[in-house]
């Protein structure tokens, strides 16, 4: 590959690390503004802040996979060092994605949204998920990053 296409190939994904990073950002601004509401009451309010962060949830979780992880679940990953890092943390990241997806099932529609006796439990273990997930995706962001230097 040309100089031009390594710097090209780059710069898109720097575009998609920050395209990543806004993404968690906003999800984690609604999953932190859902943790100060209790204790939670299946009203109105509660309902739309739930599924607003399932919303996010589900941007975040996807612009991970197709902006980022997609690239190395299909080993178009040439730089040694940065493939080693996905190649250890991928496979926990996609293990972490269920536990996403299961809350998101369970909370994504307003009927699912009535029986919130289990939501502060779910919403910890979900932040608990997200707070591995992120310390790994980190880990790869710091070696896609040093290997643009």
């Amino acid at each position: 590959m040309n100089m031009t296409g390594t710097v090209e190939r780059r710069s898109e994904s720097l575009k998609a690390i920050r395209e990543l990073v806004a993404t968690r950002t906003q999800m984690l601004a609604i999953y932190a503004e859902l943790a100060a509401q209790r204790p939670y009451f299946a009203d109105e309010a509660t309902t739309e802040l739930v599924q607003s962060f399932c919303q996010a949830l589900v941007d975040y979780t996807a612009e991970a996979h197709f902006r980022l992880y997609r690239h190395f679940e299909n080993n178009n990953e040439r730089r040694t060092p940065v493939a080693e890092v996905a190649l250890r943390v991928y496979p926990q990241i996609a293990d972490m994605t269920q536990a996403i997806l299961d809350f998101n099932d369970r909370y994504d529609s307003e009927d699912s949204c009535r029986d919130i006796s289990r939501l502060e439990a779910d919403l910890s273990r979900v932040g608990e998920v997200l707070a591995e997930r992120i310390e790994l995706e980190d880990q790869l962001i710091s070696a896609l990053s040093k290997e643009r230097r």
